[in-house]
């Protein structure tokens, strides 16, 4: 495969669903300079990011071979009826030539989606699986059971949707709209979550593995029974909501403040970086094998009552639950680097 071939289709698809090369950067992880160059053929992906640019681009790995003639289709709302299935005249054998009549089946996966309005729709289910999709309404759909996997979602609106049971696999998610949305019993792995307004939405029993939070409102969420396993959540607000009965295992938490929040039996582990606990009332929780550092404490109700088992604190933590009355003990005060106590 010749490089300049390849970065001319590398070009070609990114332009046709419109994107930029700092956006297709950011969703491979990679300097929009990498992208430059690959576009300009002076340098060429491996296959794993190959495999990777197909997903994104919406384009079969093929795609890239230089024998292959079909460029990306961008798929629109217009095009959408015409799959639709189509109700057919019921027969009173309810067969056809010894064959049992079945409706067409349509697929919306591996699409690019721009700017349409599936606002309402039901039993979406998989239809979706691995499109692109960008500035998207969904506001009360039936999404429940959705398989989202290597999806691009850039400022949907789901707002008022069912979204229960979905699983979200090795997806990015960004800056869209998830209120008042049920969330029961999702299950996200391996994705990206970026600057998603979540508030009111219902999180009971949701599973997030190897997956990353950052910067999510969770304003009014009910957010018990959830399991959060690995990955980590950065500059997300928790507020005003209920925070109960979730298992938190070796996630890694930065910048994340709860306020007003109900916080009850849960026990962290992992570490809590420059986090922020207001107003918050806590009941039956533990921080077992924690790192808390420079992590705020402030009006807090019963602080008295968390238990630190094996925990490991700054000298400014420390010092902001001491003044809140917490039980000390199960925490070791960290020695600064360089320094001592």
């Amino acid at each position: 495969m010749e490089t300049k071939m390849i970065g001319n289709k590398i070009t070609e698809a990114r332009k046709k669903i419109n994107i930029s090369q700092a956006q297709l950067a950011e969703r491979l992880f990679i300097s929009p300079q990498a992208v430059g160059k690959w576009e300009r053929g002076e340098s060429m992906p491996d296959i794993i990011t190959l495999n990777r640019l197909a997903e994104i681009l919406g384009v079969d790995l093929n795609y890239f071979s230089e024998n292959f003639q079909s460029g990306v289709t961008e798929i629109t709302p217009a095009e959408l009826y015409e799959k639709q299935p189509v109700e057919l005249p019921s027969l009173p054998t309810g067969q056809a030539g010894g064959k049992q009549m079945q409706k067409p089946s349509w697929d919306m996966s591996r699409g690019n989606w721009v700017d349409a309005d599936f606002s309402g729709l039901k039993n979406l289910h998989e239809k979706f699986s691995s499109s692109n999709m960008q500035r998207c309404k969904f506001i009360g759909s039936d999404l429940s059971g959705l398989l989202l996997k290597t999806n691009n979602v850039d400022s949907c609106d789901f707002s008022g949707s069912d979204i229960s049971n979905s699983h979200i696999q090795l997806s990015h998610l960004n800056k869209n709209t998830f209120k008042d949305c049920s969330l029961k019993e999702a299950e996200f792995s391996r994705s990206h979550i970026n600057a998603c307004d979540f508030t009111g939405a219902n999180f009971t029993g949701t599973k997030f593995s190897e997956s990353f939070i950052y910067g999510c409102d969770l304003t009014g969420v009910d957010f018990t029974g959830v399991v959060i396993k690995s990955g980590g959540i950065t500059g997300v607000v928790v507020k005003s909501g209920d925070f109960g009965k979730n298992t938190i295992a070796n996630a890694v938490w930065n910048r994340a403040s709860f306020i007003d929040t109900q916080i009850a039996d849960i026990v962290f582990t992992g570490t809590l970086d420059d986090c922020y606990f207001e107003n918050c009332a806590f009941t039956r929780v533990t921080f077992q094998n924690a790192n808390l550092i420079n992590t705020f404490f402030k009006n807090n109700k019963k602080l008295k009552r968390i238990r630190f088992i094996d925990c490991r604190a700054d000298r400014i933590t420390y010092e902001f639950l001491n003044q809140g009355n917490a039980d000390l003990t199960g925490i070791t005060l960290l020695t600064p680097k360089g320094g001592n106590e």
